[in-house]
C-alpha cells in the first residue's frame, strides 16, 4: 500500500471537524507541467497537420489571397468566377462586415483550389519513375522527359520549407504488379539456383498458378491496393514480424555501433548524459515535425511514416501474435544497472534536463549500493525467450501489482539505457575486441538488454555506446537515421570539458532516479528457464565485424560500377567459393517511395552474377571476359535493385498472394514451395550520409561502423555492411555456431581474397586498356 500512498497527489477525508485536505504541491505541480506539456503537443499536432494538409502551398498565402480579393472587389472587378458576389446573396445583408466575410471565403475557396491543385500535381510527378532508369555513366544525357519532369518537381518540392510528414499526402501508393510480370521475374532469379529438371518443373508450377489460382488472389490484392494505402506494410509487420514466436534475441533485433575511431570521453556518465540529451532533442523534432524529411538528389521524399514510434513504443508479446504499442508522451527513461532498474525523470521544472544535470542522476545509479531482488538481475531474459512463452507469464504474474506498474513502466519509457561493467573495446591489431563490442550490442549476456523496447542505448564503462533495437516499428534506416544524427551532433556539440565530464553547472538538483519494484518469486522458474534459453541462443551465435580498408568506394567509381553491385558480386563470389554452391540471396531494398513503403528483397545470385562467379572459377576465361561479365552482373543487379525500389519488386507480392491464399483457404503448391525456400544469405546495406549534417572530409573519424543482425538460416550467413568511405568498409558477418558447414572467420576471409581479385581483375583490365591521354588542339581539349 506504500506505493499506491505516494502515488496519490490529492486526499481528503471528513472529520467531526470538518474537511480534512491534503496534498502533495510537489506532484500536483508535475501533474500541471505533465498536462501543459502535452496542450503544447496537441497544438502543435493541430498547426503541423494545418501545414501538412496544404502542402506545398504556404498557409500565409491566404492572407495575400484575401487582400487580392478585397482589393477587386472594393475596385470594382470580380473575383474570378463572381465568387465574391455568389457568395455574398447568400449572407444575411450586404454590410462591410459581410463584404469583407464573402471576400475571406471567396478567396478560401480559390486558395484551397490552389493547394490542392499543386498538391495532386506532386503526386501525380511523383509516380513518374522513369528518373529511376537514367543512365549515370559519364557522358551519358538525361532524356528530355526526365528533365522536364525534374524542373517541375524541384519547384514544387522546394516552394515550402517541408515538415517531416508534409510529403505524405502527396506521395504515391505501392503499385501492384501483374501476376504474369511476377511470375516471369521469379522464374528467371531461380534459373541459377535450379537444375534444367528442377527449373522445368518451377516453370510447370508458375504456369498453372498464373493460369489459375493466381487470378483470384490477384483480383483480392487489387481490391486491397485500392482500398489500404499500402497493400503490403500492414500484413508485413503482423506476419512477419508481430506473429513470430521465435525470441526477439538474435532472430529480430538488429544493433548500431559507435564512431569507432574517435573517442570523446571515457566517463561512462557523462557520455550516457549526452547521448540521452542529443536523443531527446531528436525526439522532439520528431513531435514538432521540425526534422527534415529525406529527400533523394535534393528534391524526391522519402515517407516518413515510421518515424512516428521511434520513442515511446514497445512491443507487447500475445499468445499467438504480439502488438506494438506507441505511447503519446513520456517523460522518463528506464535505467539498467548491475541487474537493477531505475526510473529516471528527464523532464523538470518544465524543461528537458541538460546534460550535466543528467549525469548527475546517472552517477546516482552508479554510485548506488542497491542490489537486485531476487530474479530481478534475470528478467529482462524473458523478451529474450519464445513469444508465447514470454506472453503467458507476462500474462499471469505481471497483470496486476507493483510488477504491472514496473513493467508498463519500462513498456511506456521513452527508450532503455543499460549502463555495462564492461568496456566497448577497439583496436585495428585485435579485431576480436570489434567482435565482441558487437555480440554485446547484438545480444548482450542475454538479459541486460530488454529486447521488447523500441530501442536500448548501451553504454560501456569506457563511454563508448551502441544499441539494440527492435525491428517492428521500423527498418534500420530509421534507428540508423537516428543514431548518425547522434554521433554528428555528439561531435560537434563539444559537449566535454578537459576531464571529459559535461560542461556546464546544474541549475538545480535533479529528480533522483528511483528503483522500480518487483514481486518475482511467484516467477522464478519461468525467469530461469527463459534464462537458460538466452544464455543457449547467445553461445550458439558467432559474429565477425571486418574492417576492409585495402580500398572502398573510390576504386569501385573509377571501375565505373554502382559500389553496391560491387559488393554484391563479391559476396556472390565469396559465398560461392565458402559453400561450393550458389544460393538464395536476400539484400533488402527500401520502398520508401511510396507512401508507407518498408522494404523490398533484391535477389543478387542472378544468371549474370553465376555466369562471372563461374568464370573467376575458370583459369581458362580471359581477364576482359571476367571484366565485361562482372559489368553485366552489376547492370543486372542495379536494374534489381530500381525495379524493387520502384514496386516492381517479386517478394513482397507472392507474400501477399500468400496471405490471401491462406485466407481464402486455398492451397497453392507454388507459393508453398516459394515461401518454404531459406535465405542462405542475407545482407543488407546500411544506409550512410542521411543527415546533411555528416561532413567526413571536415570530420573523417566521424562515422559509425554501422551494425548487423542474426543469421536468418540456421546454416547460412548474416552480412550486413557499410560504406563508410573512399577507402573504408565495414562488413558485420553472423552465422551460428552449431553449423558444421559455416564459419564467420572463414567466410570474413573470402569475402577479403574477393575483394582483392576483383581489384586485381580491373587493375589488370585498366593497364591493358589505358585510358588515351587527353590533347589540347586550339586551346580545346580532346
Amino acid at each position: 500500500m506504500a506505493e499506491a500512498h505516494s502515488a496519490v497527489a490529492f486526499s481528503f477525508a471528513i472529520t467531526h471537524e470538518g474537511f480534512d485536505i491534503n496534498y502533495d504541491h510537489e506532484m500536483l505541480n508535475l501533474v500541471w507541467n505533465s498536462g501543459v506539456r502535452s496542450w503544447k503537443k496537441r497544438m502543435a499536432r493541430a498547426r503541423n497537420g494545418i501545414r501538412n494538409g496544404v502542402y506545398p502551398a504556404h498557409i500565409q498565402s491566404l492572407w495575400l489571397i484575401t487582400a487580392i480579393a478585397l482589393g477587386l472587389h472594393y475596385a470594382g472587378y470580380q473575383a474570378p468566377f463572381n465568387l465574391t458576389n455568389r457568395i455574398l446573396v447568400h449572407l444575411p445583408s450586404n454590410t462591410m462586415n459581410w463584404q469583407i466575410t464573402a471576400c475571406f471565403l471567396a478567396a478560401l475557396v480559390i486558395w484551397l483550389s490552389i493547394c490542392f491543385t499543386m498538391r495532386y500535381t506532386l503526386k501525380l510527378l511523383l509516380i513518374y519513375k522513369g528518373w529511376m532508369y537514367e543512365s549515370r555513366a559519364p557522358g551519358s544525357r538525361v532524356s528530355l522527359p526526365t528533365m522536364l519532369w525534374v524542373a517541375v518537381v524541384r519547384v514544387l518540392s522546394s516552394w515550402n520549407k517541408p515538415g517531416l510528414y508534409s510529403f505524405q499526402g502527396s506521395l504515391p501508393r505501392l503499385p501492384l504488379p501483374s501476376v504474369k510480370d511476377t511470375m516471369t521475374r521469379y522464374l528467371r532469379s531461380v534459373r541459377p539456383l535450379l537444375d534444367d529438371d528442377n527449373y522445368k518443373r518451377m516453370e510447370g508450377l508458375a504456369k498453372d498458378f498464373e493460369q489459375t489460382v493466381g487470378k483470384k488472389l490477384q483480383w483480392y490484392l487489387v481490391l486491397k491496393s485500392w482500398w489500404s494505402t499500402n497493400y503490403v506494410s500492414d500484413w508485413w509487420e503482423e506476419y512477419v514480424y508481430l506473429r513470430g514466436r521465435s525470441p526477439l534475441c538474435v532472430n529480430s533485433n538488429f544493433y548500431g555501433t559507435d564512431a569507432i575511431f574517435m573517442n570523446l570521453t571515457n566517463v561512462q556518465a557523462a557520455r550516457a548524459a549526452n547521448v540521452i540529451s542529443l536523443l531527446l532533442n531528436f525526439r522532439r523534432l520528431i513531435e514538432h515535425q521540425e526534422l527534415q524529411p529525406i529527400m533523394v538528389q535534393g528534391m524526391i521524399p522519402l515517407c516518413s511514416w515510421q518515424y512516428e514510434r521511434t520513442f515511446n513504443t514497445a512491443r507487447i508479446p500475445g499468445l499467438e501474435t504480439d502488438r506494438i504499442v506507441h505511447y503519446r508522451d513520456s517523460n522518463y527513461i528506464v535505467v539498467l544497472h548491475k541487474g537493477c532498474y531505475y526510473k529516471m525523470i528527464i523532464y523538470h521544472k518544465g524543461r528537458i534536463l541538460r546534460p550535466c544535470e543528467l549525469q548527475v542522476q546517472i552517477e546516482d545509479i552508479l554510485k548506488a549500493k542497491a542490489t537486485p531482488v531476487e530474479g530481478e538481475e534475470h528478467l529482462a531474459a524473458l523478451t529474450a525467450w519464445n513469444r508465447s512463452k514470454w506472453a503467458e507469464t507476462r500474462n499471469t504474474f505481471f497483470s496486476r501489482g507493483v510488477n504491472h506498474v514496473s513493467l508498463r513502466t519500462i513498456e511506456s519509457a521513452a527508450f532503455v539505457l543499460s549502463l555495462d561493467e564492461e568496456p566497448f573495446e577497439f583496436d585495428l591489431k585485435r579485431p576480436e575486441l570489434l567482435d565482441s563490442f558487437g555480440k554485446k550490442l547484438l545480444h548482450g549476456n542475454g538479459y541486460n538488454r530488454w529486447f521488447d523496447k523500441c530501442f536500448t542505448v548501451c553504454v560501456g564503462s569506457n563511454g563508448r555506446v551502441g544499441f539494440n533495437a527492435e525491428h517492428t516499428w521500423s527498418d534500420a534506416a530509421i534507428a540508423s537515421h537516428m543514431w548518425e544524427n547522434l554521433i554528428v551532433d555528439d561531435l560537434v556539440s563539444d559537449g566535454y570539458d578537459e576531464t571529459g565530464n559535461t560542461k556546464g553547472t546544474p541549475e538545480f538538483q535533479p529528480p533522483t532516479p528511483t528503483r522500480l519494484n518487483w514481486d518475482l518469486k511467484p516467477c522464478l522458474a519461468q525467469i530461469e528457464e527463459a534464462t537458460v534459453c538466452a544464455t543457449k541462443l547467445c553461445s550458439e551465435v558467432d559474429l565477425r565485424i571486418l574492417v576492409h580498408q585495402e580500398y572502398g568506394k573510390g576504386f569501385m567509381k573509377k571501375c565505373r560500377l554502382s559500389p553496391d553491385a560491387y559488393i554484391q558480386m563479391a559476396l556472390q563470389l565469396a559465398y560461392y567459393r565458402d559453400a561450393g554452391r550458389f544460393s538464395l540471396t536476400y539484400e533488402a531494398s527500401m520502398t520508401r517511395l511510396f507512401r508507407e513503403g518498408r522494404t523490398e528483397t533484391v535477389r543478387p545470385c542472378t544468371i549474370e552474377s553465376s555466369a562471372w562467379v563461374k568464370a573467376m572459377q575458370d583459369p581458362s576465361t580471359s581477364n576482359d571476359h571476367r571484366v565485361k561479365l562482372l559489368q553485366d552482373a552489376c547492370d543486372r543487379h542495379q536494374l534489381g535493385y530500381q525495379d524493387a525500389m520502384c514496386g516492381r519488386g517479386i517478394d513482397r507480392h507472392l507474400f501477399c498472394l500468400y496471405v490471401v491464399s491462406k485466407y481464402l483457404e486455398v492451397d497453392s503448391p507454388f507459393l508453398n514451395e516459394v515461401l518454404s525456400e531459406p535465405w542462405r544469405l542475407s545482407t543488407s546495406q546500411t544506409p550512410h550520409g542521411q543527415t546533411p549534417k555528416m561532413d567526413l572530409k571536415k570530420h573523417p573519424n566521424c562515422i559509425s561502423a554501422g551494425g548487423g543482425f542474426g543469421p536468418v538460416a540456421d546454416d547460412g550467413y548474416g552480412v550486413s555492411y557499410i560504406i563508410a568511405g573512399e577507402n573504408l568498409i565495414f562488413f558485420h558477418i553472423s552465422a551460428k555456431t552449431t553449423c558444421a558447414q559455416t564459419d564467420v572467420n572463414r567466410f570474413s576471409d573470402n569475402i577479403c581474397q574477393a575483394l582483392a581479385d576483383i581489384r586485381s581483375m580491373f587493375e589488370q583490365h585498366m593497364k591493358d586498356h589505358p585510358k588515351p591521354a587527353k590533347t589540347i588542339t586550339n586551346g580545346k581539349s580532346t
